[in-house]
């Protein structure tokens, strides 16, 4: 039988669900964990994969199909054992994304119902087909990434919102009732001290829309 305390933070978590804001860069991501208020309640720094490459379509993938082979970093590689390699990333990165957020949401006193991505492009369905389109190759590895964190949302039961790093300030100020924004968010770093970069702000503006938007 619950406390009367443990029975409020439950039902605080229930009635005030937070919203983690992400960008990532690489295999690797930040996390940024806000209130319905805007208060900051986690910050951390995960890891989606490790011991592998991180960009497989970008690194190998293009040297399997004769790019940057002139490079003095790239080496031979065959389209197949490329294709594979990228499959592997791509199942560590989910296990990755998993774990990560079953430890945010282990960590943060608040149920978290939502999270904020940037936006992904559209690529071409197949991943030899992302390998062979140049385009598609620079961006694909981040697309797997940001996909893997959604899937494990997804699963976890939130909702996932992608937005555009463009206008993700702007939608973050909208939902703090049109304060200063940069200001709001230089509060906060200061609040949380370092290290408080331009991906932390980011992350934090995403979460705020994010919350918003709920």
């Amino acid at each position: 039988m619950l406390s009367v305390e443990e029975e409020r933070v439950a039902k605080a978590r229930m009635q005030h669900p937070a919203a983690v804001g992400v960008a990532e860069h690489g295999n690797s991501a930040v996390l940024v964990t806000v209130a319905p208020d805007g208060d900051l309640l986690d910050r951390r720094r995960i890891d989606l994969t490790r011991g592998l490459p991180t960009h497989p379509y970008h690194h190998e993938g293009s040297w399997a199909v004769g790019r940057y082979l002139n490079s003095p970093w790239a080496r031979e590689i065959s389209l197949a054992d490329a294709v594979a390699l990228v499959e592997r990333v791509r199942d560590s990165a989910s296990r990755g994304a998993h774990e990560s957020l079953e430890a945010l949401a282990a960590a943060v006193p608040v149920r978290i119902a939502s999270i904020a991505i940037r936006v992904c492009p559209p690529l071409p369905a197949t991943t030899q087909e992302r390998i062979a389109d140049t385009r598609a190759a620079n961006v694909a590895d981040s697309v797997m990434y940001r996909e893997s964190l959604a899937a494990a949302a997804e699963a976890r039961g939130w909702s996932v919102h992608w937005y555009d790093h463009e206008r993700v300030f702007h939608d973050a100020a909208a939902a703090l009732g049109g304060k200063d924004i940069d200001n709001f968010l230089q509060v906060m770093g200061r609040s949380a001290g370092p290290p408080w970069q331009a991906r932390h702000k980011l992350a934090a503006a995403a979460a705020l829309a994010a919350g918003a938007r709920r």
